[in-house]
């Protein structure tokens, strides 16, 4: 095993037990030899199960501390005094966005600024040990392509977008954007800034549209596909983001902005067709239809962006990165995955979510 960086000792992973938190975090302890804290409140997209390989490992420790609780989040950072900090905590799901947008201005937000405000006290204690005055430390912020907008037909985004977002998650996510920009700009804070496309991949919450298709079908129910499902969605499979972070963590530029995709447009009717596909080739339904029999076009969502695309030369460029898994063959790793793990999606089902729709205005 071996550090990322020889001056990454303690890396301090914020909603490592979310999606793509839990993927991180298994990759951090289980392929390198850095210590790794948790902090997650463990909200209802937050799994321990997604973390029972690395749970026992003595470089792991869970902080089960809500970032919107500033001295919270200070006791945490003067308590382990972390090397680095990748933040992906966040309320992520845009039709909740629309039923509790609150939530999403507190958490993503005011999270944000807890997190920085916290990694800027340490930094002025002298935490670092870089050469000629310059830190070591590093603050990951992983934001999202939602921030920009809407794409046309044609065209992607890249770090030079401007923000525009549609949604109050987006809205979050962009403030929370700008706030990294200007901790670094205003207070030296060495805050890198990651915009990701959608993610895909073992271990995501039921509520998100691949595993909620892939859960819908096997429980035998519709398949809702929102408004004309025309809309455009770039996908990048969960480990490969995960390698775009290490690779950001050890050689990205503080106050630069990294844009990370996966290089797979797919129109949602296309995608969940494909879903289907699969389905009926690996778990074909029990009385013999197509699992797309079940595909329905339903309203759709308010503020729905048209169209995602990402540029991520720039990260291929300066920082060597590119996907490794390509999207037919991820989608049939993820749909192998929800077939084998009923034990960790079931209970999620049952107790925390049945899949019905959210985010519809009254």
């Amino acid at each position: 095993m071996r550090s990322l960086n020889p001056m990454h000792r303690t890396i301090l992973v914020t909603g490592g037990a979310g999606f793509i938190g839990s993927a991180l975090v298994r990759h951090l302890v289980r392929d390198t030899d850095v210590r790794v804290i948790n902090v997650d409140c463990l909200t209802y997209a937050g799994s321990l199960a997604s973390l029972s390989e690395v749970s026992n490992s003595p470089r792991y420790a869970l902080e089960q501390v809500d970032i919107r609780n500033r001295e919270a989040v200070r006791s945490v950072f003067q308590l382990h005094r972390p090397d680095a900090v990748i933040h992906l905590a966040a309320e992520s799901h845009v039709d909740r966005s629309i039923d509790e947008p609150a939530l999403f201005m507190e958490t993503n937000v005011m999270g944000t600024f807890n997190l920085l405000e916290a990694s800027r006290e340490l930094l002025q204690e002298g935490r670092g040990g870089g050469t000629s005055g310059e830190s070591a430390f590093r603050f990951v912020h992983v934001s999202t392509d939602e921030v920009f907008g809407s794409l046309g037909e044609s065209g992607a985004f890249s770090e030079e977008s401007p923000h525009r977002p549609n949604s109050p998650y987006a809205a979050s996510k962009a403030a929370a954007d700008h706030l990294a920009r200007s901790w670094h700009r205003t207070f030296g804070v060495p805050v890198i800034t990651t915009n990701c496309s959608n993610n895909y991949g073992p271990h995501q919450f039921p509520e998100k549209l691949i595993p909620h298709m892939i859960i819908s079908a096997l429980e035998g129910k519709d398949l809702p596909v929102y408004g004309d499902g025309r809309q455009t969605r770039d996908w990048l499979f969960v480990e490969d983001h995960v390698r775009a972070l290490m690779r950001i963590l050890a050689r990205g530029t503080p106050g630069e902005v990294y844009l990370v995709g996966g290089g797979a447009e797919w129109r949602n009717i296309d995608l969940v067709t494909e879903l289907c596909r699969i389905l009926d080739d690996l778990s074909p339904s029990s009385d013999g239809r197509s699992h797309a029999k079940r595909i329905v076009m339903v309203p759709d969502r308010p503020g729905h962006d048209r169209r995602y695309a990402v540029d991520a030369g720039k990260v291929t460029r300066d920082l060597g990165w590119s996907p490794v898994e390509s999207f037919e063959s991820g989608l049939r790793k993820t749909v192998t995955w929800y077939l084998e793990r009923s034990d960790w999606w079931e209970p999620l089902r049952t107790r925390v979510y049945a899949g019905q729709r959210l985010g519809v205005l009254q």
